[in-house]
């Protein structure tokens, strides 16, 4: 078999529909434009969200909710976890190369979960509830900014 040998099946190629060549072709007289119209105009171009004219969906639909520029994001990581992810002391660094947050995430711990043993764990927020368990446990907090 060569590539000058080589032929496509029967009815793979399909010609295509040859629109506005008389009345009995099928498509003839509108060329399947319909009647009148922008869409049956020659040059029309159909946006993609445009409805006709009528109020878009995007302006109809209400508009809630506001999202502030100034949130800060944290990671959160429950206090019980703490000894799963790392055997010594927690440090942002340390946990980046666990890779159980991103670099430039910000970290703050949670109070689920028991903590077993001393622990120096450094963060950027802690709750309550965790800051108490962690120092219970004989271990200390440390806030960075």
């Amino acid at each position: 078999m060569n590539l000058h040998s080589l032929k496509n099946t029967r009815g793979a190629k399909k010609r295509r529909m040859r629109v506005g060549r008389g009345e009995s072709s099928g498509k003839g007289r509108t060329s399947g434009k319909g009647n009148k119209g922008q869409m049956s105009r020659t040059g029309h171009k159909h946006k993609p969200l445009f409805e006709g004219g009528q109020m878009k969906l995007i302006r109809r639909i209400p508009k809630r909710g506001f999202t502030s520029p100034n949130r800060v994001a944290y990671a959160a990581l429950n206090v019980g976890e703490l000894a799963k992810i790392l055997p010594g002391d927690v440090t942002p660094a340390a946990l980046v190369a666990a890779g159980r947050v991103g670099p430039k995430s910000r970290i703050k711990i949670l109070g689920g979960g028991e903590i077993a043993g001393a622990r120096k764990v450094a963060a950027h927020a802690f709750s309550a509830a965790a800051k108490a368990k962690i120092e219970q446990a004989g271990g200390s907090c440390e806030l960075l900014s």
